[in-house]
């Protein structure tokens, strides 16, 4: 009887072991077959452009290398309208108008490390991401996070589970604080900012020989005078010019090189009288009686309508007309 009960037992052991050993091969086993984080926004056509935002071959990071790794990783992936939608709010064409930079600031934002599930997530929790910036929770009603502009998104599907992480996908693109810990530079300045929408347009136009974008996002330091939207639609009109593509390459990359003064000139180092070399070697005349304006090479005036937006790499003073060099 009692060598019974002991191979009853053991059977018993030994069944037990192998169960459990089976549950544990077949986990190991999906988890083996079940996609990365990259290759399921592959493999959905509503993440094309996010795919593409990663894929972008001028970013420092290698975003598709990085999220195909071991992780784990929660990714908060906008879809394709979320992007569109941004795109549309900053007034640029397509996300090849984003600065490198920026984008991989705001690529980074929507990472967070582990595999962090829905139930996970708390009401009013504040979550940090992978560029060091964070943003806020609130579970009431469903699962939205608000960003570093107060600006709110919703998971509109939760715990798509991948080898090494989790995805949730969200209808708007959340932003970090540009510059965070740091001014913003003169590019992102520009970029987060509707009323110099024309102004970027102009910075990014492809034909172009100066890549402005770098340039200005170097270290400089540079002095802008940043004409303003209706600056820029006074200019097309004085021109009889339907649009900026109508402006010659070669005559758009001087004006713009007329509004950039090498090093850092804040309003109160303007002079009455002062004249400006500017980078592209002309130079314009400052008066400083009852508010600064600037008479350009052809006697044309513009008023500076906001002085000293402080850069990281220089500053920036807001114009109310394009000025012109001798063309």
């Amino acid at each position: 009887m009692k060598n019974l009960f002991i191979h009853v037992f053991t059977w018993a052991l030994v069944s037990a072991l192998l169960v459990g050993c089976r549950k544990d091969d077949n986990k190991q086993t999906d988890d083996e077959q079940r996609q990365n984080i990259v290759q399921i926004a592959q493999g959905n056509s509503d993440f094309s452009i996010l795919v593409q935002a990663l894929t972008r071959p001028d970013l420092s990071t290698n975003f598709a290398e990085v999220l195909s790794g071991p992780g784990p990783f929660t990714v908060f992936a906008p879809t394709n309208a979320a992007f569109q939608a941004l795109l549309a709010e900053l007034e640029v064409p397509s996300l090849n108008d984003i600065p490198a930079p920026v984008l991989e600031a705001v690529l980074t934002y929507h990472v967070v490390a582990g595999s962090v599930r829905s139930n996970a997530l708390s009401d009013g929790q504040v979550v940090t991401t992978l560029n060091n910036g964070t943003f806020t929770v609130n579970t009431q009603g469903g699962v939205r996070i608000t960003d570093a502009n107060g600006r709110i998104a919703n998971v509109i599907q939760a715990d798509i589970i991948a080898s090494n992480g989790v995805i949730h996908a969200i209808d708007k693109v959340i932003l970090p604080e540009l510059g965070q810990g740091a001014e913003p530079n003169i590019v992102q300045i520009a970029l987060d900012n509707p009323d110099f929408s024309i102004l970027v347009q102009a910075l990014t136009r492809p034909d172009l020989s100066l890549d402005f974008v770098s340039i200005l996002s170097g270290e400089g330091p540079f002095t802008v005078f940043a004409p303003t939207n209706a600056a820029f639609q006074d200019l097309l009109t004085e021109l009889n010019l339907s649009s900026l593509n109508d402006i010659p390459a070669a005559t758009l990359e001087a004006v713009l090189q007329y509004h950039v003064v090498s090093g850092k000139v804040k309003s109160s180092d303007l002079t009455n009288g002062q004249v400006v070399t500017t980078l592209q070697t002309g130079t314009f005349t400052v008066n400083t009686q009852g508010g600064v304006t600037i008479t350009d090479a052809n006697q044309r005036t513009a008023s500076v309508i906001q002085a000293d937006i402080v850069a990281s790499n220089g500053v920036i003073h807001v114009i109310n007309k394009v000025i012109l060099p001798t063309l």
